[in-house]
């Protein structure tokens, strides 16, 4: 990279318009920017680096402004670098944000933003690439392969800054190293180490308190037990303490077992002693219970005598029973059925004189009841049989008459399906016309809905842009606030700095102008002055009194200034981020009104809106043309097979017409007065009906008759037999079945008494009780009871011992599965530990802690070899710089007290041959080790940067602590530097540097800003 021109406007202390010919200096290889102390030599290199990078570096960005505060109000700030980098040729220009004068603008002013505005030289002309600030920063600074911080580390060579850094600590060196060679990456690496360890250490952690918690299972298992610990060994060790419970648990399992079984005995025994004795108040009960039902059958024998002769009685008239059951059965039967015979004349008289059917019969019915007729009617049955020859032929021909009905409905749905079909094919065709027409209409429209849809996406990010836009504008006017907010803090807090400073300034001249009389008044007569020497004192300065009062406020005056200074540099900080990320929002465009913006934002929304929904109706208008297609194939189809419908419905509907109108004739005779001979079919069925049970109700009649004499006959033969000598007198010895039933079921209980009584007095326990009567036994509840107690006492005893006997058992089996799972998990978590053990050696070797005896990181480890190839470039030209005396040296030795190793620097004697600390070297050998440290960083970060070519360099300040033949060596150095192609610019006001070197930017200062001039021998103002 090679600056070519730079021009300031209204920047720093350049009032007016400064422009630089880099070219024209570049020709010497050599130059001198200088200049007196203030004047703005440094804010030369920041106006270049603002350029490039919108921003000044470090400390500078913080603590002043940057538009030129001799510049005229209205002139706007202005920095235009033009610069070569990758054999391209760019300009940009940048201009800081600033208040301009405007009457309508807040406090009178406008808040200008930052513009930038980056430019090529392509085929003679200059090309514009980019007018953001975001956009034109990015392509710099892919050009340079260099941000910031390296640009100013690498091209502008702060030798205060390496003079720091060849002192500084160790972890000083870190930081900057870092940023120039951006190790992040080694640093991830150890905190995912670190991360890794800590999983590891996590599961291994997880293991062991699941081991843990199997103890303290095994422990709370066993400690239901009540075990005699005092031979156990110790809970820490686990693996034993868990097989001595195991072996202690079974040892007093046998121990409950053995227990239980006694129990279980002395139980039984209980068990046993009163069964005995409920079996024997069992037998007595028994033997009472016998005794008193003995009792109660003996009382009864008369009445169960009774009782067996009235039943006799009724057992001789029950076999007579089924007769005179069949006598007054067919009685009954008879009566009946003379009833059935008069209803049936009666209807079939009434019928007559209402059926036709009936009417035309020759019945001839006879008058009176029908007892008093010999015969049913007269041709009866004569009749009945002709009408059934009717019936079988209308019922025969019912089917025809069906099929005449079916007809006729057929003819009429045949008829409303013709008309419906008509009005189907018109309707088909009205359709037909409707759907063309809605197609034809949905085509007309459909370029223009394609073309207003196909904007959808461009209409999209428009509203996005414009909602962005929006945003940028509403942060643009809350940064604008704050930034006000902090530059009315800002003029205050300078106002009080200058303040502060014009006292303490006024106090310091006071106290100078003072100085005489207070050496005065320390002198003694005949004592040596300290100024001349002599003892006499012959006209000693006078002066106003107060001198130690007067220092002591000029000191109170110096705080309270750096007080505010400081205030003011803290607020400057906060006023220069605030314009900055106005300028950043500037150049995005946050000035644009917000009610522009807003209304843009708005308008972009309604057309994206329109843009999606014509999106959807194209869609919908596709699918809908996509279904009138189908609709209509649909349609046409459809119509055709309605005409063809329409055509067979006709032929059909000729067809069943003619047959219905033939069929109907057929059946007109055989119908007769009715409407149809379903109805007639009916008419034959009611009068055969009321004939034939008139003549069945006389045959009927006829044989119940018969049965009723047979009956009576076959019951007087019977009645000597059974020992009656009548029909009555049987009756009355019969019982009904409840009472018989009873009285059977009487005997029957009292004969089974007896017999179950004779059965218990031969039971072997109510003979045993008998004996235990006789022997003298006598019941006793207090002694069953006592008993029963004793035994239930006996069987919890038993229990008890049985559940503990248990508890143990299974407390043994908890306390084997327990010793398998911890011996199963002590055996997997060998491998997590040890895996946890190696990631945390790897964690602490890589962040220099554990046994990593220099304390280095990882990242501490590669900054050290970075740092290593920066000490040999840097030797290089020291060795030159100290006429072949001291070169730097890196080394790793170990820190004192533990502190972090690895980025040490040491200065190498080689006139003796001994090391030593950076801080021992001179002023002038600090200077000449901090300028080959700060070239051989530029080299290696150089090449750490892609090998990018940095053809000038600017070298800043120190060189007044040489003496001359200290310079000499350093200028043969910067001749080398020049001689290999670049050009170095240094930054001093060394006399000396004057008239060594010849090419000369010279910063002249003045009362209304400072002036730039190149001076090569002719001695040309800018």
């Amino acid at each position: 990279m090679r600056i070519h021109r730079l021009q300031i406007s209204g920047f720093g202390p350049f009032a007016g318009t400064e422009e630089i010919d880099f070219d024209r200096l570049s020709a010497h290889g050599l130059f001198l920017l200088n200049g007196p102390t203030g004047a703005g030599k440094t804010s030369v290199l920041d106006a270049i680096c603002f350029a490039l990078y919108g921003s000044v570096p470090g400390a500078r960005q913080d603590g002043k402004r940057l538009r030129s505060d001799h510049a005229d109000p209205a002139q706007e700030p202005a920095v235009t670098c033009e610069f070569s980098a990758q054999r391209r040729r760019f300009e940009v220009t940048r201009s800081p944000a600033w208040d301009k004068p405007s009457a309508r603008g807040k406090n009178g002013f406008t808040t200008q933003q930052a513009k930038t505005l980056l430019r090529e030289r392509t085929g003679g002309t200059w090309t514009d690439k980019s007018a953001r600030n975001d956009e034109a920063g990015a392509e710099i600074l892919a050009l340079l392969g260099m941000d910031r911080e390296q640009f100013t580390r690498v091209v502008m060579l702060p030798q205060g800054d390496f003079a720091a850094f060849l002192r500084s600590k160790a972890t000083d060196r870190l930081e900057l190293l870092q940023k120039l060679f951006g190790t992040e990456r080694f640093e991830s690496v150890e905190q995912e180490l670190s991360r890794q360890a800590q999983a590891a250490k996590d599961e291994v952690s997880h293991l062991a308190g699941r081991l843990e918690l199997l103890a303290a299972r095994a422990e709370a298992e066993a400690a239901r037990l009540s075990l005699d610990s005092s031979s156990a060994p110790s809970p820490e060790n686990t693996e034993a303490r868990l097989g001595w419970l195991e072996e202690a648990v079974a040892a007093r399992r046998e121990e409950l077992t053995a227990q239980a079984g006694r129990a279980g005995a002395a139980s039984t025994e209980c068990r046993n002693a009163v069964e005995a004795e409920t079996l024997r108040a069992d037998r007595r009960r028994k033997l009472d219970s016998a005794a008193a039902r003995k009792l109660a059958v003996e009382q009864g024998a008369q009445l169960l005598g009774d009782h067996l002769l009235r039943l006799a009685r009724h057992r001789k008239a029950e076999v007579l029973q089924g007769q005179l059951r069949n006598v007054d059965a067919s009685a009954a039967k008879a009566r009946s059925a003379a009833t059935a015979v008069e209803s049936a004349f009666t209807l079939l008289s009434l019928a007559a004189g209402e059926d036709p059917e009936l009417a035309e019969l020759e019945l001839h019915l006879a008058p009176g009841p029908v007892a008093d007729a010999a015969r049913p009617a007269a041709g009866a049955a004569t009749e009945l049989g002709r009408l059934r020859s009717l019936l079988a032929v209308v019922e025969a021909r019912l089917p025809d008459e069906d099929r005449l009905q079916a007809l006729r409905k057929r003819h009429s749905s045949l008829l409303g399906k013709h008309e419906e079909l008509a009005a189907d094919l018109e309707q088909a065709g009205k359709r037909a016309k409707d759907l063309t027409d809605e197609r034809s209409r949905l085509q007309d429209g459909l370029q223009d809905l394609e073309h207003h849809a196909a904007t959808a996406a461009l209409r999209r990010k428009e509203a996005a842009a414009a909602e962005e836009l929006l945003d940028v504008v509403r942060r643009y006017g809350s940064a604008v606030a704050a930034r006000d907010l902090v530059k009315v803090r800002h003029d205050e807090c300078r106002d009080r700095q200058l303040e502060a400073k014009r006292r303490w300034l006024d106090l310091r001249e006071q106290r100078l102008a003072n100085a005489a009389a207070e050496l005065a008044a320390k002198l003694v007569h005949g004592e040596q002055c300290p100024v001349c020497g002599s003892p006499d004192h012959p006209a000693p300065a006078a002066g106003s009194s107060g001198g130690p009062e007067l220092a002591q406020e000029e000191e109170e005056a110096r705080l309270v200034h750096e007080a505010a200074e400081a205030a003011f540099a803290r607020v400057a900080r906060e006023l220069g981020e605030a314009s900055q990320l106005v300028a950043v929002l500037a150049g995005q465009g946050g000035d644009t009104a917000e009610d522009e913006a807003l209304s843009a934002a708005e308008g972009a929304r309604r057309a994206a809106a329109d843009a999606d929904g014509a999106v959807k109706e194209l869609e919908a208008v596709r699918l809908r043309l996509g279904k009138l297609e189908t609709a209509a194939a649909a349609a046409q189809e459809s119509r055709t097979g309605t005409e063809g419908d329409l055509a067979r419905t006709a032929a059909s509907l000729a067809d069943v017409s003619e047959q219905s109108s033939a069929l109907d004739q057929a059946l007109a005779g055989l119908r007769g007065t009715h409407r149809s001979l379903a109805q007639r079919l009916r008419a034959l069925e009611t009068a055969v009906t009321v004939l034939n049970k008139a003549v069945e109700a006389q045959a009927h009649l006829d044989r119940m008759e018969a049965q009723a004499a047979e009956a009576v006959e076959q019951l007087e033969l019977a009645l000597p037999a059974a020992g009656f000598t009548s029909a009555r007198e049987a009756r009355e010895q019969l019982l009904d079945a409840d009472e018989a039933a009873a009285l059977e079921a009487g005997v029957r209980a009292a004969q089974d008494e007896e017999a179950r009584v004779e059965e218990l007095f031969a039971s072997d326990d109510v003979l045993l009780a008998l004996e235990e009567k006789s022997a003298g036994y006598e019941m006793d509840g207090a002694r069953l009871d006592a008993l029963r107690e004793a035994a239930a006492q006996a069987l919890q005893d038993a229990r008890d011992a049985d559940l503990a006997a248990g508890m143990a058992a299974r407390c043994l089996a908890s306390l084997r599965g327990i010793r398998a799972e911890y011996e199963d998990l002590a055996g997997s978590a060998r491998q997590p530990a040890e895996r946890a053990q190696m990631l945390a050696g790897l964690a602490d070797a890589a962040a220099g802690r554990g046994e990593n005896n220099y304390r280095m990181s990882l990242n501490s480890y590669v900054l050290a070899a970075r740092l290593e190839q920066v000490a040999v470039a840097a030797s290089e030209r020291l060795v030159a710089m100290s006429d072949g005396r001291y070169l730097l040296q890196h080394t790793d030795a170990k820190a004192a007290r533990g502190a972090k190793s690895g980025l040490g620097l040491e200065v190498v004697d080689q006139w003796t041959g001994f090391r030593r600390d950076t801080s021992t070297l001179s002023g002038g050998e600090s200077f000449m080790a901090s300028l080959s440290l700060a070239l051989g960083l530029a080299d290696v970060v150089q090449q750490e940067a892609g090998g990018v070519e940095i053809e000038t360099l600017f070298v800043d300040e120190g060189f007044g602590s040489l003496d001359e033949q200290s310079l000499e060596q350093v200028m043969d150095a910067l001749e080398g530097l020049r001689d290999g192609g670049r050009v170095v610019g240094l930054v001093s006001h060394v006399a000396e540097m004057k008239q060594r070197i010849g090419a000369q930017l010279q910063v002249l200062k003045g009362r209304n800003g400072s002036t730039l001039r190149i001076s090569d021998g002719a001695d040309v103002p800018v």
